[in-house]
């Protein structure tokens, strides 16, 4: 049954419970996708007893339909281009390098801003990793998330995401090693329309669940 979720957080919550069966996973690392995969990514963790971080992907802006996703950088300066996209509107190699260069130069100012004091990446290698969002419309942010991390070598990669669009979900079920969506409805349209309450995460939203996750976390050592 179709359902709305009330925020991300909500629907953080209500998609750990579909994750359950990685509570017994050891070296469990949650990565959310900023911003608003982060608060998702808050409540997965949290439920599953997990390390959680960040993972920064920038979505390539179509030149006239900035609404539309003509592909998708991560760290690693890895891109993610969707060749329909590109074809259908005919758009120039060198709209896509200006467009690429541009959102290069985000993603470091904001792995920089999220990492207040040189907090180093989590790594990734050797463990089961979950990547979150807060949903897949055209999947190319995730699956230029898929691709980079493949480079750091975890055990394994789930995207695990509340509601996506069918044909992205099997799209990304080629590239992960697990895909798990809690749901995913026909008549799909925009992300956004799943959520009574789908206000724009901001960055300091980001910053300050990533501060609340530390300080919890501190106080679970020093207990």
């Amino acid at each position: 049954m179709e359902r709305i979720f009330g925020n991300r957080r909500e629907a953080g919550r209500i998609l750990a419970d579909h994750l359950k069966e990685y509570k017994s996973k050891e070296n469990l690392l949650v990565l959310g996708l900023p911003r608003g995969g982060v608060p998702v990514a808050f409540e997965v963790a949290k439920a599953l007893d997990a390390d959680l971080d960040i993972f920064v992907v920038r979505k390539l802006d179509t030149p006239g339909h900035e609404e539309l996703a003509m592909g998708a950088i991560a760290g690693g300066d890895t891109r993610v281009i969707n060749e329909d996209v590109v074809e259908y509107l005919h758009i120039p190699e060198d709209a896509i390098e200006m467009e690429t260069r541009r959102e290069q130069e985000e993603v470091r100012k904001r792995e920089a801003m999220y990492r207040e004091g040189g907090k180093v990446p989590v790594s990734a290698e050797g463990r089961p990793v979950i990547l979150v969002d807060d949903g897949l419309a055209t999947g190319a942010s995730m699956m230029a998330a898929v691709k980079t991390l493949r480079q750091q070598n975890p055990s394994a990669i789930t995207v695990a995401v509340p509601v996506a669009s069918p044909s992205v979900r099997n799209k990304l079920a080629e590239d992960a090693d697990d895909i798990i969506c809690v749901q995913t409805p026909r008549a799909f349209s925009a992300v956004g329309a799943w959520y009574d309450d789908f206000t724009p995460t901001t960055d300091e939203e980001v910053k300050d669940l990533l501060k609340e996750w530390a300080s919890m976390h501190q106080s679970v050592a020093g207990s």
